[in-house]
């Protein structure tokens, strides 16, 4: 569409009902917040401006957004409603003429393309909302309709008759709005209801009245229409965006054996014809080329890389770490702040220990390494290419083992070389 698009994001609340003291709109949702899904979706619709409204906890909420260097948070001030928090947004939005979405911090299932439909819809209407027929409407705002369907308002919860709370269509609470109809209807909102707030469903009943029918879409999932109050909503709302995360790999060629164990983050990259086994977490950020393995019980967390034909097996964890081409640690392994070339292979039990108590250190392993299991490397360190360790090997801190040396013992120290000779041979060692 031509016309500019601002998006305002309530993202005030208490979050009283999750019983944590972190606000509410920073729960994680597979390797983002709550406040992050909501604004993703809402980014791919590219506004010209984003206004987020906060007030509990503000200094987090603006902390964890700060990165988003276009948008701006506004303090609500003591909250009074969601009428009142839009019209605080739109004194920060000056004169911007143009279309308002309004949208939901704890809100974080709603696509950008049913907000993209939505958005359509306003064209030629004050307002478009989004409703959707919910198992258990218990809380929620209902639409009215009269006899010929025709959309007559939203009534709250607290306020609605029995024959009302009767109805299962429910407002999902987002909107579009002309940016010109909606700043007068704000001025002339009344905190007339149960809770004496300023309700923004009002200002659709005032167009209505006016006889200025907004247009309505109704989700058909209604999932998307999921708000985050407690603990219980978060463990749904992961169960949904966990299963678009798998959908999406599955249809990008990745092998998840077992979709029902499997816990990917948003924000990963998997190459094709990669097979992802039972019982495996990948966090955020992570990115894994083609024809690699993973798992099964294996952990890969923020900064790891697998190149092309990388395995990581059976209860590895590794962080930021680069698993080079072809590299294997199939069994019992911590790999942290280590980079490994080619073709090396890890054995059982190996450890790089990357931390001194105050810092973290890098380990390099080289291509076409061998390191023998129940090795632990101190790091910093350093083993050149197709170096060997014996297993149980202690590597100290600092150590650097150069090319084709092998190194046993506790502390390890050089026994020889990889192409040295036998014993009787009557060729000299190679130095």
């Amino acid at each position: 569409m031509s016309r500019p698009l601002a998006v305002v994001c309530l993202a005030a609340g208490l979050g009283k009902r999750t019983k944590l003291s972190i606000p509410k709109v920073l729960l994680p949702l597979c390797g983002r917040t709550l406040v992050a899904c909501s604004l993703d979706a809402t980014d791919a619709l590219k506004p010209q401006r984003t206004i987020v409204v906060v007030h509990h906890q503000k200094e987090k909420v603006e902390k964890e957004l700060s990165a988003r260097k276009s948008l701006v948070c506004v303090d609500q001030g003591k909250p009074m409603g969601t009428g009142h928090a839009v019209k605080v947004a739109m004194a920060a939005l000056g004169d911007f003429d143009g279309d308002v979405l309004v949208t939901y911090g704890d809100c974080p299932l709603t696509t950008s393309e049913t907000l993209a439909t939505l958005r359509t819809l306003r064209e030629n209407a004050p307002c478009s909302v989004l409703t959707a027929f919910a198992d258990d409407p218990t809380g929620l705002g209902r639409i009215l309709r009269d006899d010929q369907d025709r959309f007559i308002g939203i009534r709250e919860h607290r306020d609605c008759t029995e024959a009302e709370l009767a109805n299962e269509e429910i407002n999902a609470g987002i909107y579009c709005f002309d940016s010109k109809a909606l700043r007068p209807a704000l001025e002339k909102l009344q905190p007339k209801n149960a809770q004496g707030e300023f309700y923004l469903t009002d200002v659709i009943a005032q167009f209505v009245a006016e006889g200025k029918e907004p247009a309505t879409m109704t989700l058909g999932d209604d999932r998307e229409a999921l708000g985050v109050n407690t603990l219980t909503d978060l463990a749904l709302a992961r169960s949904v965006m966990q299963e678009r995360i798998l959908v999406e790999h599955l249809n990008n060629g990745v092998l998840i054996v077992d979709p029902g164990t499997t816990f990917i983050d948003h924000g990963v990259e998997i190459g094709a014809d990669t097979r992802i086994l039972p019982c495996t977490v990948i966090g955020s950020g992570c990115k894994i080329g083609t024809h690699c393995e993973v798992g099964p019980f294996a952990h890969l967390r923020v900064g790891t890389v697998l190149e092309d034909g990388a395995e990581i097996g059976n209860f590895v964890e590794a962080k930021k770490s680069r698993i080079g081409a072809g590299s294997k640690a199939k069994h019992l392994t911590y790999l942290g702040d280590t980079v490994i070339g080619k073709q090396a292979n890890i054995g059982a039990g190996t450890i790089t220990a990357n931390y001194d108590g105050t810092h973290k250190h890098e380990t390099k392993i080289g291509d076409q390494c061998f390191v023998g299991s129940g090795t632990v490397i101190v790091a910093p360190s350093e083993l050149g290419a197709r170096s060997m360790t014996g297993a149980g090997a202690i590597v100290k801190r600092g150590s650097k083992i150069e090319a084709d040396e092998v190194w046993v013992g506790v502390p390890a120290r050089k026994l020889k070389r990889r192409d040295a000779k036998p014993a009787g041979s009557t060729r000299e060692e190679t130095r």
